[in-house]
């Protein structure tokens, strides 16, 4: 939860919840009574917790999970009836140039960019340049779904580890064809890698050599036992090998020396999109993506 002063966010609350959604999607192809139920209650809280913070407008956004399961619809109907906000399924380009403006904050890009957002399910790339239409592919390779195709122990063997690598490489392979001068990583996958090595963390970037190291510690050590030793939420911790698999094949794909981590990200588009846009801003979002500053 944020409000816009002039072109900068300042943040009210910042909170999040691992509810394991694209793994229970990709287990039984719904989310069922249980989990939207945690799902709804989850979002009514926050819908609260805004609204006393003096927000005349709540909105919420569903992404890849929520794409695929067969209960959208129900989904959708249990969050605006219980929360009375707006739940937007955004496509695989929405979610991807609402990230790509949470990153930028409208300032316009002065170099070909990659913006990536590794989620469980799936991973939205976005690449923009300052003259062309910004282009916006989504793959369905995520931590959680790379971990529950090959992932058995705890921790990762390294027969499964290499076995993730191979895959992301080759979904990767359809990544938009670019050669970004900038490549930005997003979202939990990414602030959660760093977190493991303390170069990386004083950084924010992430080298293959660093990946290689988190992947050599993250494999020595249970999913428990990393979540406390690095706090990081103990579900997320059991598929981070995966995310760094995936963030090593994009460096590989794009040969690029370095990725950097960025703190902003969908959310910070989202609440970015709404101020600027108003009540039509998806319809705008390929504009505000080239950013709207001078």
């Amino acid at each position: 939860m944020a409000v816009v002063s002039g072109h900068r966010l300042q943040s009210l609350v910042d909170e999040s919840v691992f509810l394991g959604l694209g793994s229970a999607v990709a287990e039984r192809g719904y989310l069922g009574r249980a989990a939207r139920g945690e799902l709804t209650a989850t979002l009514v809280r926050y819908a609260d917790s805004a609204r006393r913070l003096g927000a005349t407008e709540v909105t919420f956004l569903g992404t890849e999970p929520i794409r695929r399961a067969a209960d959208a619809a129900t989904i959708v109907r249990d969050v605006v009836t219980a929360s009375e906000a707006p739940l937007h399924v955004v496509s695989h380009e929405e979610e991807a140039l609402l990230t790509l403006i949470g990153v930028t904050e409208g300032m316009p890009v002065t170099q070909e960019t990659l913006v990536v957002d590794i989620g469980g399910g799936s991973s939205e790339f976005c690449v923009v340049d300052a003259s062309h239409r910004p282009r916006a592919v989504g793959l369905r390779l995520g931590s959680a779904r790379l971990t529950d195709a090959f992932v058995r122990h705890d921790p990762a063997t390294a027969t499964e580890l290499a076995a993730m690598r191979r895959a992301a490489i080759e979904v990767v392979r359809d990544a938009p064809d670019a050669n970004p001068g900038d490549i930005v990583a997003v979202g939990g996958t990414a602030s959660n890698l760093i977190k493991v090595l303390p170069a990386a963390m004083l950084d924010r970037t992430l080298t293959r050599e660093r990946i290689a190291e988190i992947q050599s510690i993250l494999a020595s050590e249970p999913a428990a036992v990393a979540a406390e030793r690095h706090l990081i939420n103990p579900l997320r911790a059991r598929i981070l090998p995966a995310g760094g698999a995936i963030m090593d094949a994009i460096l590989e794909r794009y040969g690029a020396p370095s990725i950097r981590v960025s703190e902003a990200g969908i959310r910070e588009g989202a609440v970015l999109a709404v101020e600027h846009g108003g009540r039509s801003w998806r319809d705008q979002l390929p504009d505000l993506a080239h950013g709207w500053r001078d």
